[in-house]
């Protein structure tokens, strides 16, 4: 794959990473909950509410809903109501990930990693897998270790929505960006929940060169063990799409065999994203709405996704109804980033991409 360092649009597609991971998180944010708020419950909703075909934020809950609650954060994430972007650990480790980098460059270490969430992220702020590391930090435990001692959830998503900064930094080049996101993911994670980081890295990166959504998902494919459960059910996604099974039946499909993993393990999460990637095609609007309406962790799906369509497409193709509520503006626990520009961080981003490449 031919990197893209001093491609002309390589800014707006950055910038488009940035805002579809962010506009993204928000579309699924008031959704999260994976063991309540399940695809028909999402799909209810919408259609009480008029809007399904969704091509914007979720719209406020009837007075009469009875449904189950959204969660607390909901009043900020809505459409109408959003003035810049929630805070969410989402967010927070793509901004964690960027001040990694300019402040250790490509050749931080694992330590360095686990030195700098004590540094600058509160212990509150981190949940599962991401939590048990950081107290085994602070513990005095070091990597590996820091990944298995008292940590059931090794292979839950946590490392995966870690992962894009080692995309946007390595544009074209989708084995660096898995290498450098695998550094990153083995200090709260082991298995599948490492292959995750590295597929979702590699999958950024292939999006900036890949001609279309496909052999993006493909280029991905080629960095994690083809043996992996990970690999064999990004496959079978594959697969069916290419039957042409209906969206809503693929889904089902992979329900049913990734079934008794959890709605926060890295494999049923990698089939509704790769669904959602798959059927939405390159279209910004649509691939979003349907990663977040596949249900399961829809705020880290949906922020990966429109990661990867924000790249494919670039920020100026991005529907507006998705950036301007965000008023270029970020909510953030990072110490010293709290309502950092959206723009900022892109042109930051975009300083460290060609720098300290192997």
């Amino acid at each position: 794959m031919t990197p893209v360092d001093n491609e002309p649009g390589l800014a707006d597609r950055v910038l488009g990473g940035w805002l579809g991971r962010i506009a993204g998180n928000m579309l699924g944010k008031p959704v999260e909950q994976g063991d309540l708020w399940k695809r028909d419950r999402i799909d209810r909703y919408l259609r009480r509410a008029g809007a399904l075909p969704l091509t914007d934020y979720l719209p406020e809950p009837a007075a009469d809903d009875d449904g189950p609650p959204l969660r607390p954060e909901w009043r900020q994430c809505v459409r109408g109501r959003i003035h810049g972007s929630c805070r969410d650990d989402d967010i927070d480790y793509a901004i964690l990930g960027l001040d990694l980098l300019e402040t250790h460059g490509f050749g931080f270490s694992t330590e360095q990693v686990g030195d700098l969430w004590l540094l600058r992220l509160p212990y509150l702020q981190t949940f599962t897998a991401e939590r048990a590391a950081y107290r085994n930090l602070a513990n005095g435990l070091k990597p590996p270790l820091t990944a298995t001692y008292d940590n059931p959830y090794q292979e839950w998503i946590g490392a995966l929505i870690r992962a894009d900064i080692h995309g946007w930094t390595s544009p074209g080049r989708p084995r660096r960006a898995a290498a450098l996101a695998r550094r990153d993911a083995v200090l709260s994670h082991t298995g599948n929940g490492v292959y995750g980081a590295m597929w979702a890295a590699a999958l950024v990166s292939a999006a900036f060169t890949a001609p279309t959504v496909r052999h993006a998902v493909d280029e991905a494919l080629a960095v994690i063990p083809a043996s992996s459960r990970l690999a064999r059910t990004v496959r079978r996604v594959t697969s069916l799409h290419g039957t042409r099974l209906s969206w809503e039946d693929t889904l089902s499909t992979m329900a049913e065999e990734t079934a008794g993993l959890g709605w926060i393990h890295t494999v049923p999460n990698a089939a509704v994203l790769t669904a959602g990637l798959l059927y939405g095609d390159g279209d910004f609007s649509r691939t979003i709405a349907l990663t977040v309406r596949g249900g399961l962790d829809t705020d880290s799906n949906g922020a990966t996704a429109g990661s990867v369509a924000g790249v494919l497409t670039g920020a100026a193709a991005i529907p507006a109804q998705w950036t301007e509520p965000l008023e270029d503006t970020v909510r953030s626990a990072v110490f010293g980033f709290d309502g950092v520009r959206i723009s900022e961080l892109a042109e930051r981003t975009l300083r460290l991409v060609g720098t300290d490449a192997p």
